[in-house]
């Protein structure tokens, strides 16, 4: 394959670029650096918040590239060089409510985030895994609607994950209106209607002039399903969801294996 053919690696980043510690390894760091020494951006996708994934991309430099990344699973796009929100679009106060409302009778935990922390009523192991990946602090309310009473950028539902898979299909059903997704086998994500990796990748790939056949998208998981059949390449790393297994164009070496650097070999650096 022509290896000029390919201008943006999209890279979601738990269990896909970062290893199961939540470090970039030598090895995927080393391969990225010289990706976008080649011309070709290396962006972000993540269900993260913004600030819990500006470290990595400093990291990876991608600020001095004039990268972008795409948070909260395609609610937000960030210009890195500027420093700037480009794109954003929030659930209304509204909508998390009924999402709270939804997560009572459905007896999962709900978090949302406000000010850069982590709001939820409830305390869980699964919380305790987001308050772990995140850096965030975790402010436990009285009350989940009287402390939300703003807009927020995403709802995360969690709970025991043959449970969760069965309250996503019911969800998908209860409110057709919102985008909804699995990251972890534990974390249901859901975001404004019409908002996914894929569909924020879109924005940003027309704002660069690159086709979608220039792009490779690396995941793992439910919430990178969109922007993996949307790329030109779609990959998923070893460590996938079972299901999934199927919907890629091809499948590397897993998180812990340095699968991502075995697409840049492969496809950017040959």
């Amino acid at each position: 394959m022509n290896s000029m053919k390919y201008k943006m690696l999209v890279l979601d980043m738990d269990d896909t670029l970062l290893t199961d510690d939540h470090k970039i390894s030598p090895e995927n760091k080393e391969t990225l650096l010289e990706a976008q020494e080649k011309g070709v951006y290396v962006v972000l996708a993540s269900g993260r918040p913004t600030s819990a994934m500006i470290a990595f991309a400093k990291e990876l430099q991608m600020d001095f590239y004039n990268s972008y990344m795409i948070s909260f699973n395609g609610a937000v796009i960030t210009d890195l060089k500027e420093d700037q929100v480009i794109f954003e679009q929030s659930l209304t106060q509204q909508q998390i409510h009924e999402l709270y409302d939804y997560s009572l009778e459905s007896k999962t935990h709900i978090i949302t985030y406000i000010d850069e922390e982590i709001v939820s009523e409830t305390d869980s192991e699964y919380i305790d895994v987001e308050k772990h990946i995140t850096g965030l602090k975790h402010n436990k309310v009285d009350s989940f609607k009287a402390a939300v009473n703003t807009t927020a950028i995403k709802c995360i539902l969690l709970e025991e994950p043959s449970y969760l898979k069965q309250i996503e299909k019911e969800l998908k059903l209860a409110m057709p209106h919102l985008s909804v997704s699995m990251s972890k086998p534990f974390f249901l994500e859901v975001a404004q209607n019409g908002i996914d990796k894929a569909a924020s990748l879109k924005i940003l790939a027309e704002k660069l002039n690159i086709h979608q056949s220039e792009i490779i998208a690396v995941g793992n998981a439910g919430n990178d399903l969109s922007m993996v059949e949307y790329a030109g390449l779609g990959v998923w790393v070893d460590n996938v969801s079972p299901e999934l297994r199927h919907k890629a164009d091809l499948i590397v070496a897993s998180n812990n294996n340095n699968g991502v650097a075995q697409v840049v070999r492969n496809f950017i650096l040959n």
